[in-house]
């Protein structure tokens, strides 16, 4: 074989390999091109040039090998011995939110049936319009894995991609839409709560049609708010023609889902309406604040650290949301928690199973878990966690990430971002299962929470280095622990509540179990 079918060969058998991995990790050309010049910037190849790669057009050099080798996590001889390697694997995705499930006879759930039914099942549980809403697009959200292209296409007309943006440049895009900003002046109050100890409430915002913001200068002592909260508003004039039709703007008070300025406390059409419009505004100030390819470069520079906006001027929260958005990895989840354990905000892109949701709180949460536990402590410091759930007989592995800080009413609370582990284990040919029962078996022989076995913590390294998630590496450093959705049925060893409940059948299983039992007999 001459050198140039050698050099031919290898070029195919190296584009190939890489192309594989890229794609298995969910990585564009550009998420692999920006992941190599953060670790070598001279060597670091441009998008073109990996494509030219992976089509065999190119052979990489030495370095640009190791340093594809180090994002992957392999040997620089696994690219060079000539093989294809192992083909694509391909993974069962969990769906994320509330399990669906048939519904039979199909005709009850007709459009007409539900629409005259659920007003009447909201009136009758005290649910009201804006909680049901919110569950609405909690599913919505999560069907879709919180990627919605027609509001991200419209924030980036609006502002051309720029990033980071500053207070002042938001201010002129607001200018350049005709928007008039107002400026008032109101501090917290106590809110009307349905808590023993009601949140301080804040008025940040409101609308008046067709083109008046008015703002609280207490949003002036933080950019990052200010231009959130002007980014909004920007939405509702691109997205509704500054129709008006939206709530105010406020933070803390009320925790039940009603909105602030509801007067019934039950089923109200504009509800659904503000909820919607709430979300499509906040999903587009976000978008506008942190456009997709910009904030995924920055995102992946700094390890998805959920505090990692402070460098940019933009909120925790904001970072947050965007990570599910933005992240080649679809199986994200994020909370924002209110003591003692209400949740103003869920996403539930990986499906994880909750103690309690933004509509009711249960009597016997587990208090495992991270982003409740950071609500009783005091420390602002981030916090990693690997977690096992355990939910009947389903295991699943979850790292999240959480810090305490307080709303603009200055009510504390927690925000806490996660991911799914096991697909990331799954995808690299390492059996989750085990690696689960390994961990689990470490917690159980310490009482509920225990140390990761080495060779569990360098399987989960490995995917966090992959992923390039910082907070993986973090939280395989630490103790893990089982969690479950309630205390009641904790599925430690060492019950959580003491000695463990017997599950007894109901009278009814008696019943049917005696009878059975009894008709056997005479057989």
């Amino acid at each position: 074989m001459s050198t140039d079918q050698g050099l031919l060969r290898k070029a195919h058998f190296l584009g190939t390999k890489i192309r594989s991995l890229r794609k298995r990790n969910n990585l564009t050309l550009e998420d692999l091109s920006v992941r190599c010049i953060q670790i070598d910037r001279d060597a670091g190849p441009s998008v073109s040039y990996l494509s030219m790669i992976e089509t065999g057009k190119r052979v990489p050099s030495q370095r640009l090998i190791e340093i594809i080798a180090r994002i992957f996590q392999k040997d620089v001889s696994w690219f060079l011995d000539e093989t294809l390697g192992d083909e694509p694997i391909e993974t069962k995705s969990r769906g994320g939110g509330i399990g669906g499930m048939p519904l039979e006879p199909g005709f009850l759930f007709s459009s007409e049936m539900l629409q005259t039914a659920i007003p009447e099942l909201l009136a009758q549980t005290g649910t009201t319009g804006r909680q049901f809403a919110h569950l609405l697009i909690r599913a919505y959200q999560e069907s879709h894995h919180n990627r919605f292209p027609d509001l991200e296409r419209a924030a980036e007309r609006i502002g051309r991609k720029q990033f980071p943006i500053s207070v002042d440049d938001v201010f002129r895009i607001a200018k350049r839409l005709g928007l008039e900003v107002r400026w008032f002046e109101k501090n917290t109050f106590r809110g009307q709560g349905e808590v023993e100890n009601p949140l301080e409430t804040l008025v940040r915002s409101f609308y008046d049609a067709p083109n008046v913001v008015y703002l609280n200068r207490e949003l002036e002592s933080n950019p990052a708010r200010l231009k959130y909260e002007l980014a909004n508003h920007i939405g509702h004039k691109v997205l509704h023609d500054g129709d008006g039709a939206r709530a105010p703007q406020v933070s803390g008070g009320r925790v039940t889902g009603r909105r602030h300025d509801a007067e019934s406390p039950n089923m109200d059409a504009k509800d659904i309406l503000f909820a919607w419009r709430d979300f499509e505004c906040s999903y587009f100030a976000a978008a506008l604040l942190g456009p997709k390819m910009p904030i995924r470069q920055f995102l992946a520079r700094h390890r998805y650290a959920i505090n990692a906006g402070e460098k940019v001027e933009l909120s925790t929260a904001l970072i947050m949301r965007r990570m599910p958005s933005v992240s080649p990895y679809p199986h994200w989840h994020y909370f924002d928690a209110y003591p003692p354990g209400n949740l103003r905000a869920v996403y539930r892109g990986n499906g994880i199973p909750l103690p309690w949701g933004n509509m009711r709180m249960v009597s016997d949460p587990c208090q495992h878990w991270a982003v409740f536990r950071m609500l009783s402590t005091r420390s602002t410091e981030p916090s990693a966690q690997i977690s096992v759930l355990r939910n009947g007989d389903d295991k699943r592995l979850y790292c999240c990430e959480s810090v305490r800080g307080k709303d603009a009413a200055g009510n504390w609370h927690v925000m806490c971002a996660g991911v799914d582990i096991a697909p990331a284990l799954t995808t690299q040919g390492i059996d989750a299962s085990d690696v689960i029962d390994q961990i689990e078996t470490s917690c159980n022989r310490n009482g509920g929470s225990g140390p990761i076995p080495a060779e569990a913590r360098q399987n989960l390294e490995m995917v966090g280095n992959i992923l390039n998630i910082g907070w993986i590496s973090d939280g395989a450093e630490k103790d893990a622990s089982i969690i479950c959705p309630r205390s009641s049925s904790c599925p430690r060893d060492k019950h959580c509540l003491g000695a463990q409940a017997s599950r007894r059948r109901s009278q009814l299983e008696e019943i049917r179990a005696s009878i059975r039992e009894t008709l056997q007999a005479r057989d």
